[in-house]
């Protein structure tokens, strides 16, 4: 399997947001939490921005007016003795709330602070970083050296930075599902554990079909290689170039019977138990065991 995760990421992008105002009741005082006083927050919001930037799309960003409104709602909510506590609930808040997001920076000011002599400001400044994602991708290929290519695609998606193979389902020999006539398809499934955004994760797949020569010419055509994200964590999303969850994956037996062989307890996220789904599904009868390749079935 693959090495583990490394060190937080130090290569991400930074959305600056600063002198958040707003009124609160936090301190250690009586007074404090009477009369309340002014405190100040700014925010460091670290992610990859490529996607957006690319896209101009601001489903692929962080939306910063967002996250000023949760600072806002933070300081004006509850009465905490400490600063402290103040940035901690800012900092987990907003990385709940933005899953792009991987790493959020909080400073909190309380420039009213009762320190008893003069000062300029009081400030406490946290680095949290975004918890690491169980994700699902889907291999299958129906041309040239089919075993060759699924081996290769796990050995890339192993080898990339951020992501670490947790489990791989069997190789399973499938019938094709719509499109034109064409040869039957080995698939697979791999879990993975990443600290990258979804878009990253759809770039590591995207890297790993065009290191296979992938060609998009038609849908549900033969392909050398096909990688697809099927889930990370619990996320939804909507766009136009990644749906999460994949949005055909509670239909396909060739996704969710390699999955069910891996993890019979797991869930599609919006849809239920895979056990459930796999009975469902109209292309369960061509499936069949398909040949050991080198990395799979590795549970």
């Amino acid at each position: 399997m693959s090495a583990p995760m490394p060190a937080p990421r130090g290569d991400l992008d930074v959305i600056e947001l600063t002198g958040v105002r707003a009124w609160g009741h936090h301190g250690v005082l009586d007074q404090e939490k009477q009369i309340g006083q002014e405190f100040v927050v700014d925010v460091a919001l670290g992610l990859s921005t490529a996607a957006a930037g690319r896209s101009d799309a601001l489903s692929r960003t962080v939306n910063y007016a967002e996250v000023a409104a949760l600072v806002e709602r933070e300081i004006t909510t509850g009465a905490h003795d400490l600063i402290e506590t103040l940035a901690e609930r800012i900092a987990a808040g907003a990385l709940a709330a933005h899953p792009l997001l991987r790493r959020v920076q909080v400073t909190v000011h309380k420039p009213s602070a009762p320190v008893g002599i003069p000062f300029e400001d009081v400030r406490v400044r946290i680095t949290r970083h975004a918890s690491t994602v169980d994700a699902v991708l889907a291999v299958g290929t129906n041309l040239g050296d089919r075993e060759l290519r699924l081996a290769r695609a796990r050995e890339m998606i192993g080898q990339s930075e951020r992501v670490r193979i947790v489990w791989t389902g069997p190789v399973l020999e499938t019938d094709p599902v719509g499109g034109p006539q064409q040869g039957a398809y080995l698939n697979s499934v791999i879990g993975v554990h990443t600290d990258l955004d979804p878009f990253e994760l759809l770039a590591v797949a995207q890297r790993a079909e065009h290191d296979a020569g992938r060609e998009r010419r038609e849908r549900w055509g033969p392909r050398t290689l096909d990688v697809d994200v099927i889930t990370y964590g619990d996320l939804t999303l909507e766009d136009p170039d990644l749906v999460l969850p994949h949005p055909r994956a509670h239909q396909r037996a060739f996704v969710l019977a390699p999955w069910h062989a891996a993890r019979p307890e797991a869930e599609l996220p919006g849809h239920g138990g895979i056990g459930e789904l796999l009975e469902l599904a109209e292309d369960r009868d061509g499936l069949r065991p398909g040949p050991a390749v080198e990395g799979y079935g590795r549970s």
